[in-house]
């Protein structure tokens, strides 16, 4: 059974051992950079909507990269929308240096990425070729992977479900959601997580699926299908589901059938947010999740842009 608790930990709020900063032991010199699935720890960052190339993204890069020295990162996620505003449109794409290798050379660490909206192209475009370019820079050598536009690995006693929510958006999922149910089903991972772009419920102006931008209408653009494929695929099947698409922090209190629902959407620009949704902890404020796992402790902390924990959450099976 899985119990949680969480705490609020800021610099206004900090008291002597509140603060908890044993996430982990250090890596070795000659572990850093690596993937090492039989550690007892899984330690990772994961933000969304990056690929802007601006400075924010550049403070939250070295954000991270101060986390990951001091708690360690065995890697990064990336939550979609990697490159704004319509993706790339080739391997040999000058935004990869631009806005992936110059700003996250200051962490030596694989990056595990899905897919978001703007990487298929801007508006309502879906170019399933910049998607795919985004797959093929994975093939070559370097910290980028995306072995497919859905896919999953495991580390440790931690498997990842890595969804393409685009493909839901346009009614165009079958196949994933046959899939990705099947992973799942034969996980015999202690930890379960997914990953997607869009979430099933924020609290940011695209709002909940089913009624993205406020919308009755057009399901394409109010996100049906994407609430369909989440409560399906991922409700009650993963323990939990990490996001961006909107821009902002925010670790929602309501949960999908016990799924909790997180999203990391501020790595570069920040936009609004309301009170939609019960949540335990919301900030529009730059910064990205850390996540640390040891055996049946899962530790999420919600870290801003000068590298202070705002929020942390344990859960604990």
């Amino acid at each position: 059974m899985k119990h949680a608790r969480w705490v609020f930990v800021g610099l206004a709020a900090c008291t002597a051992g509140q603060h908890q900063q044993d996430f982990t032991e250090p890596l070795s010199a000659g572990e850093r950079g690596k993937l090492l699935p039989a550690r007892p720890t899984v330690r990772f960052v994961a933000v969304g909507d990056t690929g802007m190339g601006n400075p924010g993204q550049r403070q939250v890069a070295q954000a991270m990269a101060k986390t990951c020295a001091e708690y360690g990162c065995d890697f990064a996620i990336l939550l979609g929308d990697n490159f704004y505003l319509d993706g790339v449109k080739s391997p040999e794409d000058p935004q990869w240096k631009t806005r992936f290798e110059e700003i996250y050379h200051v962490l030596d660490i694989p990056f595990y990425a899905v897919l978001g909206n703007h990487d298929y192209g801007e508006g309502l475009g879906y170019d399933a070729r910049r998607g795919e370019a985004q797959v093929a820079y994975g093939s070559r050598p370097g910290k980028w992977n995306m072995p497919g536009r859905y896919y999953h690995f495991a580390v440790g006693n931690v498997e990842f479900f890595a969804l393409d929510t685009t493909l839901p958006m346009y009614l165009a999922a079958e196949a994933q959601e046959r899939t990705v149910t099947a992973w799942i089903g034969q996980s015999q991972a202690l930890w379960k997580i997914a990953l997607g772009h869009h979430p099933l419920l924020s609290n940011g102006p695209h709002g909940n699926a089913g009624a993205y931008e406020g919308l009755p209408f057009l399901p394409i653009l109010r996100g049906g299908g994407v609430k369909a494929f989440l409560e399906e695929v991922v409700c009650g099947k993963v323990d939990l589901y990490l996001s961006g698409h909107d821009h902002s922090r925010q670790y929602l209190a309501e949960t999908c059938k016990g799924t909790e629902l997180v999203v990391s959407g501020a790595g570069a620009k920040t936009t609004t947010l309301k009170e939609r949704n019960p949540h335990h902890f919301q900030s529009l404020e730059l910064g990205f999740l850390y996540v640390h796992i040891k055996e049946n402790t899962l530790t999420a902390a919600f870290i801003n842009g000068e590298g202070t924990v705002d929020f942390t959450r344990v859960l604990t099976k």
